[in-house]
Formats: C-alpha cells, sequence, structure tokens
C-alpha cells in the first residue's frame, strides 16, 4: 500500500484532564483511536515522534500504521484532528480515524494547482482558493496524496468547479458539484480604482442651454459658490466657503431707501 506512514503509539489507561496533564509532563500527546467497527481505545505518542511525522506528511493526505506494544497487527488509521494550545503551539490531543484496506472512507485531501495561469501570466489575474481541502470517498489503497487542479487555462474572470475537476481513478467526489475550488479574479487594486471612476448612479451633470456641461460656479478667492436652490431659498454654503460675517453687536441694521 503506497502513502503509508508508521507510528509508535502506547496504551493509556487512565483518563481525564490531571492524566491527560501527566501524559503531556512526560513528553508524550494523549490519543485516541476511532472507527466504525473498532471500539475507541485511548493512546499515548512520543511528541518527538509526532512532530517529525508531521514534517513528514508535510501537506498531503497520508494514511499511518500504528505500531503498538500489545498487539501484532497494525492498525490503519489517518489524522482526524489535531488540538493545539492557541499560545505555546504545543500539541495537546490528537484524534486518529481507523479505517479498513478493503473498505471505501471519507477524508479531505489537500488541493494542489498544477501550472501557470493564462490570466496570472497573461492578464495580470490573480489566482484566488475557494477551497482549499475536498472531501472523496475511496479505498485505502486509491487515496492521493493532494488533489491536483490544472489551472493553465484559467482567464480572468473564469472559475474550475467541483464537476470540472479531471476524474482520479477510484476516487469519487463528495462535495457538490457546482462549488468553486479556484478562480483567476482581477487585482484588487483595479477593481477600487474602477469603482472609483464610475459615476454615481441617478446623478446628472448639470449643462447649459446649449447642452453643455457647465463648469462650477467659482467666487473671487477660487473657492466654489452655491447655485440657489430650485425653490428660491437660500442654497447650503459650498464645501470650503466661508459663512457671511454677521453684523456687529448693536450695530443698526442699514436703512431702506426712501420712496420718492
Amino acid at each position: 500500500m503506497q502513502n503509508k506512514l508508521t507510528l509508535n503509539v502506547t496504551p493509556r489507561a487512565q483518563t481525564g484532564r490531571s492524566a491527560s496533564r501527566r501524559t503531556r509532563k512526560a513528553g508524550q500527546i494523549p490519543a485516541i483511536l476511532y472507527g466504525k467497527h473498532t471500539a475507541p481505545e485511548t493512546l499515548a505518542i512520543d511528541s518527538a515522534e509526532f512532530v517529525r511525522l508531521r514534517k513528514s506528511v508535510a501537506g498531503r493526505a497520508l494514511l499511518i500504521e500504528l505500531a503498538r506494544p500489545d498487539k501484532s497487527d497494525r492498525a490503519l488509521s489517518f489524522l482526524q484532528e489535531i488540538q493545539r494550545d492557541p499560545i505555546t503551539d504545543r500539541y495537546l490531543h490528537v484524534d486518529l480515524h481507523e479505517v479498513k484496506a478493503d473498505e471505501k472512507f471519507e477524508i479531505l485531501v489537500p488541493v494542489q494547482t498544477v501550472g501557470e495561469s493564462f490570466g496570472v501570466k497573461n492578464q495580470s489575474g490573480v489566482l484566488e482558493m475557494a477551497a482549499h481541502t475536498l472531501r472523496i470517498r475511496c479505498l485505502p489503497k486509491d487515496l492521493p496524496t493532494v488533489i491536483p487542479v490544472d489551472v493553465t487555462e484559467l482567464k480572468v474572470g473564469e472559475t474550475i468547479k467541483v464537476a470540472e475537476l479531471k476524474p482520479i481513478p477510484g476516487v469519487e467526489f463528495r462535495d457538490v458539484k457546482g462549488q468553486p475550488v479556484v478562480a483567476c479574479v482581477e487585482p484588487v487594486g483595479e477593481i477600487v480604482q474602477e469603482v472609483a471612476a464610475a459615476p454615481v448612479e441617478g446623478a446628472a451633470p448639470a449643462v447649459g442651454a446649449d447642452g453643455k456641461p457647465v463648469a462650477p460656479a467659482v467666487g473671487a478667492d477660487g473657492k466654489p459658490v452655491a447655485a440657489p436652490a430650485a425653490d428660491g431659498k437660500a442654497a447650503a454654503p459650498a464645501a470650503g466657503a466661508k459663512p457671511a460675517a454677521a453684523p456687529a453687536a448693536g450695530a443698526k441694521p442699514a436703512a431702506a431707501p426712501a420712496k420718492k
């Protein structure tokens, strides 16, 4: 069987938080092995060995054979879940899922792009991963380490979906066929510039009697002057324009001209 690693584990009789802390203090990681046909089994994994195993996995989907001192047969499994301390990044717990060599199982497999996208190479596009992993169903012997996605012909504005992936012998894709996997999009900077340059919806430019655009009026100081409102009332002052000074305290208003 290909794509397989070996991990030494030991049975762990005691459970609970206190027992888990003692296990970690002894340089081991608490773990559990469970499957469809067997009862859950509590285990302990050497921390240094598990670190080496993780480096060997290197972002691939691999099966792991568990070597146990109390049993002659080796359980076949994969890493279901890994818990780490958010502050120290120390491994806290490992969940292992047991599988059978003659039985299909479901697993998440990493997606790996292949080739250089036409949109990236010739249209200044950017690849955007919509799905970093995909769920598949297969026999252990047919498990691919990664799911390759050829993006060579992908242009800006195009998307590769699950239904468009190249078939892999013995592998069944379990995700929705219309789910996007990878897309080629325009750079964010260009999208922002296009939005900024677009006219405001519903706004019409001012035009004169001849139908030509009218430039905004400016005052003696070069600042824009607000036009009177359509209802004859005074319009709000233009941005940056200083309001007219109020009459000084005690000053009399100018007299109206005498009637002849």
